[in-house]
């Protein structure tokens, strides 16, 4: 594998030398879905490049491209499974816009999250998942943009829980293609994270800290 940025890849030569790094030796395999139209709009058209790109580059990696649905408000939607495009597991990870600037850090840990089984987060975070109520359904949806370097973070995080857990679904917006889903929100600073469309805050939550607000959310 050389070093040279394939033309159009929506991420810049340092970050393109340092995948390897992240995604060379992934001990699971990881299947990369995207819902647009890969002929539409050129976010739609770029997302299908990307996975497709990140795939022929690294052997863990494989993904399928599927047309759009009638329960998705947005595009390009990622959605980033275990397993093979042969035979897929979907953990609840989903990237909603391109993941452009610093959310390719975002995707990067999406990768990680689901190829470890969520053991990117501390032990004592995954005790406590486990713990959840076995009726708890939790959906953390984290607004950030290309310019925002702590949506990384609380991405990280959230990517963790929803792969560590079947209870946790986990969702990063870019905000940069829909805006409106801010103002939906009133998310005045990013990153913005909701949870369960019920308890919201701004800022990068640690693992701790979020586990408090995932408890709030099911009261």
């Amino acid at each position: 594998m050389d070093d040279a940025t394939p033309p159009g890849v929506p991420f810049d030569e340092d970050t393109w030398r340092q995948l390897p790094d992240f995604l060379g030796r992934l001990p699971e395999p990881v299947c990369l879905h995207v819902w647009g139209d890969a002929a539409g709009e050129p976010a739609e058209r770029e997302a299908a490049r990307l996975v497709a790109t990140l795939a022929e580059r690294f052997l863990q990696l494989s993904y399928r491209l599927f047309p759009r649905r009638d329960n998705y408000p947005y595009y390009p939607v990622m959605g980033v499974m275990g397993g093979t495009a042969e035979q897929a597991r979907d953990d609840g990870l989903r990237l909603i816009g391109l993941p452009i600037g610093y959310q390719m850090t975002s995707l990067i840990a999406a990768i990680q999250a689901v190829a470890f089984r969520g053991q990117t987060l501390e032990p004592a975070t995954r005790i406590r998942l486990s713990r959840l109520p076995a009726d708890a359904a939790v959906t953390i949806e984290v607004l950030t943009a290309a310019d925002d370097e702590w949506g990384g973070v609380a991405a990280k995080a959230a990517f963790g829980m929803a792969a560590a857990s079947e209870r946790v679904r986990a969702y990063l917006i870019v905000t940069d293609f829909f805006p409106e889903a801010a103002v939906r929100y009133s998310a005045a600073t990013l990153p913005h994270v909701v949870i369960n469309q019920r308890v919201h805050f701004s800022g990068a939550p640690d693992e701790a800290a979020l586990l408090r607000h995932i408890g709030l959310a099911l009261r």
